[in-house]
């Protein structure tokens, strides 16, 4: 989540029509005569956008996304149109959404310490990816800096039973962090893949 947008509005439509009501009040939203009415509300860079019966407003502050709600309240009571509001900001020590408005139930908050705990085990877990011959150096270093970023204990696999197309990696650390850098292993890993074989195509 970029710094510009760490706070968001997430409102539950009540509409029948799931295929056209959100989209129709998005677009109202977008209009010129939406922007007229609320524009000495709504800064330029609140950014806002729908998925089926849910409408997202993200914004920079706690102040522009407060008055963000004010805007998106009016336009919602002017179409008739009901729904249930949680406001949230990020969380970039956990990358998670911690909602503030309405505040969490004891169960949630419950819930959510649980799989803090969770995520805080310190575990070891091995991870073997396929990497292209001719960058596997490159690709290497940039798996130990990730792993480095997220403070996790990194070493690299020597194996005679790994293919020489194969990097194994052997990460201890928080739970959730070992998540996280298995997350951009794939990632990596699919992007070395594709540029392999792009400069093996390439007409050199």
């Amino acid at each position: 989540m970029s710094d510009d947008q760490d706070w968001r509005l997430e409102a539950q439509l009540d509409v029948g029509d799931t295929h056209g009501g959100p989209a129709r009040l998005l677009g109202r939203l977008r209009g010129p005569d939406f922007v007229h009415d609320v524009e000495a509300a709504v800064p330029h860079d609140v950014v806002i956008t729908h998925d089926g019966n849910l409408l997202f407003a993200y914004a920079s502050g706690e102040a522009t996304i407060t008055s963000a709600r004010a805007a998106i309240e009016d336009a919602l009571k002017t179409d008739g149109i009901g729904a249930s509001i949680r406001v949230s900001h990020w969380d970039d020590e956990r990358d998670i959404w911690r909602q503030t408005d309405p505040p969490p139930t004891a169960e949630d908050e419950r819930i959510q310490e649980a799989a803090e705990r969770d995520d805080d085990a310190i575990e070891t877990r091995t991870l073997v990816v396929s990497s292209g011959k001719m960058i596997r150096a490159e690709f290497e270093q940039s798996m130990l800096a990730w792993a480095e970023q997220l403070g996790l204990q990194c070493t690299i696999i020597e194996h005679p039973h790994l293919l020489t197309t194969q990097v194994g990696f052997t990460v201890t650390g928080p739970k959730g962090k070992i998540d996280e850098f298995s997350r951009g292993l794939q990632a990596e890993d699919r992007a070395t893949i594709r540029a392999e074989t792009a400069v093996m195509l390439s007409p050199l």
